[in-house]
């Protein structure tokens, strides 16, 4: 129940107004926030690269309602790539399809996306395509079948809770799709998606066992261990060895785990956010575990 009303008030401006300018926020926000500009995304992913672990650098921000919008984060998008190949961080860049106006104009937001690409592999990286609310798979799944021929090592996030998602894989099988597989954690009605941990644990299992079996090179991006160690059976079962896939977790939660994994001989890799858009970032946060929710509750009453 407190996951939900977290979701639910993550869409209220009077909300977000109100903890944005509160100061006894910031300590929750650096926790899960590299900083409000890329040179802080990129030394956080410098530091993470000293321990081994990759990074996956997303700007905060969706749902862009003008053109004007939409050019701003391509160009924002640009300027991340140009400065991973000229500090040389190991990251990928991840992005949001409504922040380049998916919703305004689908064949210009495929355009930015081909340049993003372009880009990104030019410079000897690659792109994430960030899964939204459910409004959106369809067309952000169609994006990503338009560039995949072109960009074969172009990733897509796939959400585990929605109920359509198995049928969403099994209609990419035939490309054997590089995906990144979420939980999920927008508020999305019962009719679209579970709401029980319990069925949404039992539908990622699943679902992992897929993309190892029909997949290439699965990103399993859970900070569940029940469900790492299911990953990592299906890796063996497979005959994939522990770099043949990735474990993504998010930046700051459970640091120490993924430095672990990485000295175990994992690939991991970390998401890591900036930029000032965080407080709906931030709240989805807050509702995905309960120790989230605490840390941030201490920081409120803390003098």
């Amino acid at each position: 129940m407190a996951n939900r009303a977290l979701l639910w008030v993550a869409e209220k401006p009077r909300v977000q107004q109100l903890i944005s300018e509160g100061k006894l926020t910031q300590p929750v926000v650096k926790r899960f926030v590299a900083g409000d500009v890329l040179e802080d995304a990129i030394e956080a992913i410098r530091e993470r690269n000293a321990s081994g672990i990759g990074g996956i650098l997303d700007l905060l921000g969706e749902g862009v309602t003008d053109p004007e919008g939409a050019q701003s984060a391509a160009d924002d998008y640009l300027a991340a790539i140009k400065r991973i190949e000229e500090t040389g961080v190991d990251t990928t860049v991840s992005i949001k399809l409504t922040q380049l106006g998916l919703t305004l104009d689908k064949g210009a937001c495929i355009d930015y996306s081909r340049r993003l690409a372009a880009e990104a592999q030019a410079v000897g990286t690659t792109v994430e395509i960030d899964m939204e609310q459910s409004d959106f798979v369809t067309d952000t799944v169609s994006v990503y079948r338009v560039l995949q021929p072109d960009f074969p090592e172009l990733r897509l996030a796939i959400q585990a809770y929605l109920r359509r998602t198995p049928v969403d894989l099994q209609g990419m099988a035939d490309i054997k799709p590089r995906i990144r597989l979420v939980k999920g954690a927008y508020a999305e009605p019962e009719g679209a998606a579970f709401q029980e941990r319990s069925e949404i644990d039992a539908q990622y299992a699943f679902l992992i066992d897929w993309l190892f079996e029909n997949g290439t090179a699965p990103a399993i991006a859970s900070h569940d261990g029940s469900l790492l160690e299911h990953a990592k059976r299906a890796a063996a079962r497979t005959g994939l060895a522990d770099h043949d896939f990735e474990i993504q977790m998010l930046y700051g939660i459970r640091s120490g785990l993924q430095e672990q994994l990485a000295r175990d001989g994992y690939r991991v890799k970390t998401y890591v956010p900036y930029g000032s858009a965080w407080y709906p970032y931030l709240m989805r946060r807050l509702a995905e575990r309960p120790a989230n929710l605490r840390f941030f509750l201490r920081a409120l009453t803390s003098r």
